[in-house]
């Protein structure tokens, strides 16, 4: 009989789901779990049909960070000699998503988890959501993107108060912040997320993914390139006209209806 899978995954349209299955350890990524979480992102960003992806947590814990138990084994260090080329000690983190990814977060978000969430565009998290740099109080580094994307995402002072504290923050507070994009009913985290990524979805795809990129592009590059950059998206003025052209016949529908 062949073990559970430490990655859960299932589509639901053109959402693609992606559920990290160690329920008994809070979720804990350990190196096989991190192995699977690169093998399912690498369908994701390759699958035609996916247009975008849900990360969430099997048992009410998004994920409470790399597994300790593991570290004080030092099995962490068992890895192939190339891996952190291209990877990190959760997995995919810093691997470049093509795609939009929603975390629903339940739970603990803590450490690498945290560090997980923030690969995401958007996170949608529970009232019962917490947040936290937890491993500061056990002496292990950010090393899975926390330190180049929290900044980002909340502003360098606040993102120091979590680096430098490790203390918990709330749902409430993380969504004042901006860390957290929409507050769900509890129990129904992965269900908001879903209809967010059906919404993304229901886009003009090429139009949106060039917004996307470009959008990071300018995170890292001047204001000139980032302009010259952002231009560069005329090539997808096809579809753009497309897109134009079928809002008016919509139109047009209407008021012959009226």
């Amino acid at each position: 009989m062949n073990p559970s899978p430490l990655v859960n995954t299932r589509q639901d349209g053109p959402v693609f789901l992606i559920g990290i299955n160690r329920a008994n350890k809070k979720n804990c990524v350990n190196h096989e779990t991190a192995l699977q979480l690169i093998d399912v992102f690498e369908k994701f960003n390759e699958d035609p049909t996916l247009k975008t992806a849900v990360l969430y947590g099997e048992g009410g814990t998004f994920c409470a960070g790399y597994d300790l138990e593991s570290v004080s084994k030092a099995e962490h260090q068992n890895v192939a000699d190339d891996f952190f080329d291209k990877y990190r000690y959760m997995g995919p983190t810093i691997m470049k998503i093509k795609k939009p990814l929603i975390a629903a977060i339940e739970g603990y978000a803590v450490a690498g988890g945290l560090e997980l969430s923030l690969m995401a565009d958007l996170r949608v998290a529970s009232p019962s959501a917490k947040f936290g740099v937890f491993c500061r109080r056990v002496g292990v580094p950010l090393i899975d993107g926390g330190t180049v994307r929290l900044p980002r995402v909340v502003g360098l002072a606040r993102a120091l108060d979590l680096i430098l504290t490790g203390r918990e923050v709330g749902a409430q507070e993380a969504f004042q912040w901006g860390l957290v994009n929409r507050i769900a009913e509890e129990g129904k985290t992965i269900e908001e997320a879903i209809k967010l990524g059906k919404l993304i979805a229901s886009h003009p795809e090429m139009c949106m993914l060039t917004d996307r990129e470009s959008t990071y592009y300018s995170l890292d590059h001047t204001e000139e390139e980032s302009f010259a950059n952002e231009f560069e998206s005329t090539k997808v003025l096809a579809e753009s006209i497309k897109g134009a052209r079928k809002f008016m016949e919509e139109q047009k529908s209407k008021k012959s209806k009226l």
